[in-house]
This record gives C-alpha cells, sequence and structure tokens, in this order.
C-alpha cells in the first residue's frame, strides 16, 4: 500500500489506513457512523474511502444526509414559530423579508433555504418584536437614506 497524504491539509500530512468512528455536525445536527474504513487523516479528520468498501461510504453519505434533513427541519419549524409569534402571514412575511408571496411556504416546509440576513432578522424580531412596527413602517419608503 503506498503513502497517501490529506489533500484537505495540503502539508504533507500521511493518512493512515484503518476502520475508525466518524463523527460530525451539520448545521447544528450530529451524526456518528461507527466502523468506517479508508483513510483517515490524524489532523483534520478527512476520510478517503476505500473503493472496496462501499458500504462505508455510504453509510457515511447516508448519516450526513440525514443530519442534513433533520437541520433543515428544525430552522423550518423555527422560521415558522418565529413568524406566528410575530402573527405575520406568509405573504406579509414573504413581502417584508424578500423572496415574494411563497417564499415562507417554501421555507416552512424546508423546501428552500431562507437567506442568512433573513434568519438573521427573524432572530433580532424573536427577541424585540417591538421593531417589527419600524420594519413595516420603513418598507414603504424604499432605500434607506444616505447619510453624511
Amino acid at each position: 500500500m503506498s503513502n497517501r497524504f490529506c489533500l484537505q491539509c495540503d502539508d504533507g500530512t500521511l493518512l493512515e489506513y484503518g476502520a475508525r468512528n466518524v463523527s460530525g455536525d451539520m448545521n447544528g445536527e450530529r451524526y456518528a457512523v461507527e466502523n468506517v474504513t479508508g483513510w483517515h487523516c490524524p489532523v483534520c479528520g478527512e476520510i478517503e474511502f476505500d473503493a472496496a468498501d462501499e458500504e462505508s461510504s455510504l453509510r457515511v453519505t447516508a448519516a450526513v444526509h440525514e443530519a442534513y434533513r433533520q437541520a433543515r427541519e428544525r430552522n423550518a419549524q423555527a422560521l415558522r414559530a418565529v413568524r406566528k409569534k410575530l402573527k405575520l402571514s406568509q405573504a406579509e412575511a414573504g413581502k417584508l423579508f424578500g423572496g415574494g408571496a411563497s417564499a415562507f411556504s417554501e421555507y416552512e416546509r424546508g423546501k428552500t433555504q431562507p437567506h442568512k440576513s433573513t434568519v438573521l432578522l427573524l432572530r433580532l424580531l424573536d427577541k424585540h418584536p417591538e421593531l417589527l412596527n419600524e420594519l413595516r413602517s420603513s418598507h414603504g419608503r424604499g432605500a434607506m437614506p444616505h447619510r453624511t
């Protein structure tokens, strides 16, 4: 077996062949897969799967996809809860935050992901709902005024 180097570290780190337990985080959802065969980087955790053990790569892929699905579902539920707390319809939320009338329906079903700025603004409004009226009143004014 020839030496393999970590392409992620890109500093000459040698990969170590063997079966290891692999875990990680996908947008706040943890996953773990036992006994993954391949070349493992001892520094960054990167894995180069063994082509002879396709089952290991399939198990890791399935675990990552499931964690991602759970994260999307959790985020969609949180988005819906904040929107409802603010007493906004999906259409009004789409107008205020951008994306159009159907955007929040797609966000809340996990079909698409809102822009990071939308998520951050909703988190802010969740903590400070009194700012919603200010957002509503400034929404119709167009671009932000230039200050000198």
